[in-house]
């Protein structure tokens, strides 16, 4: 919702850094060009293409591969920076401001009480005494008893005017026909929660804008705390089989595999590449000859998850290191 148009947001290193996904349009101005070229259209902006998914297959990119239409780019930068870089690859939509909620259990209710303070809200909930709970709790959002489903109600209440329909109940398929009715009734962008990873992709990119998997998040949220040495934050991105990962350089040149290492001399596994380095305040877009210091944040996609452990292994100090 902060960055319209974005299909996913991941943030790094407490915020300073963010790997987001994008779909190139028709006529956006990378569109038919190599990411190459991306440093001349935004000169004072370091970025850099981390992954490309193009008809649902990863392909790593490289300063010659050229940016086609429909393809999902992610891309890291400075979070700063986010919204100049995504004006390169798609037409900067505006912001969202009417907010439809369904359903209004702890998350609809938690994204209410969020949303409320900066956007127009209303929110439906099918149970009576739990509509009059949250009319009580919410202060600025409206609340509406009923079925998101009931054509009547949608019109009623201006769906066509919606920017951002959200479907979160706890049922997949009513969340999924409610956004669909929705989205043909008028409204701009819809998102659905979806509790079946399998239906994520199914429905993803037609009428669901965006479909959001609570299982993947809490998967990633997991990891994080199961990995040893200082992995501080593991994403599964939108397809389910690649990640992207945050490591903290430890230790020096005698302790450490990577501190002290050009980038290009740091041996990782297939299909694993450093996008960024977050250096305090500092976020450094990932070449060849950048130098790992210790207490570096270090950013790195992989395309292939099985290779993890072996990601943890390089960025683990030896014994030695205290």
């Amino acid at each position: 919702i902060d960055y319209p148009g974005a299909l996913q947001v991941m943030e790094f290193a407490n915020g300073r850094a963010s790997l987001v996904a994008v779909r190139a349009y028709y006529g956006g101005k990378l569109v038919g060009h190599a990411i190459s070229t991306l440093r001349e259209h935004i000169p004072n902006i370091d970025t850099r293409v981390a992954a490309i998914y193009r008809q649902g297959k990863p392909i790593r990119p490289t300063g010659t591969t050229i940016i086609e239409a429909d393809d999902e780019v992610f891309f890291i930068a400075d979070t700063r920076h986010i919204s100049t870089v995504m004006q390169e690859l798609q037409k900067l939509e505006d912001k969202y401001r009417r907010i439809m909620i369904v359903g209004g259990g702890n998350i609809g209710a938690g994204l209410a009480k969020q949303l409320e303070v900066d956007h127009r809200v209303k929110l439906i909930e099918r149970s009576e005494a739990r509509a009059e709970e949250l009319s009580q709790s919410l202060e600025h959002t409206l609340i509406f008893r009923g079925d998101a489903s009931d054509q009547k109600l949608l019109e009623e209440e201006h769906v066509e005017d919606i920017d951002v329909f959200i479907a979160v109940t706890n049922d997949d398929e009513a969340n999924i026909m409610s956004a669909m009715l929705a989205k043909r009734m008028g409204a701009r962008k819809t998102m659905v929660l979806i509790q079946r990873s399998a239906y994520v992709d199914l429905v993803q990119g037609g009428e669901i804008d965006i479909a959001i998997s609570p299982q993947r998040a809490t998967v990633s949220a997991l990891l994080t705390h199961v990995r040893r040495g200082d992995i501080v934050n593991v994403y599964s991105l939108r397809k389910g089989a690649a990640e992207a990962i945050e490591a903290i350089a430890h230790g020096d040149e005698d302790t450490s595999k990577v501190v002290g290492k050009a980038i290009k001399d740091i041996k990782l596994p297939p299909g694993t590449t450093i996008g960024a380095v977050v250096r305090g305040h500092e976020v450094l877009m990932a070449h060849s000859e950048t130098i790992i210091h210790s207490d570096d944040h270090v950013i790195l996609f992989l395309l292939d998850k099985k290779y993890i452990d072996q990601v943890e292994k390089v960025f683990q100090p030896s014994a030695m290191f205290f």
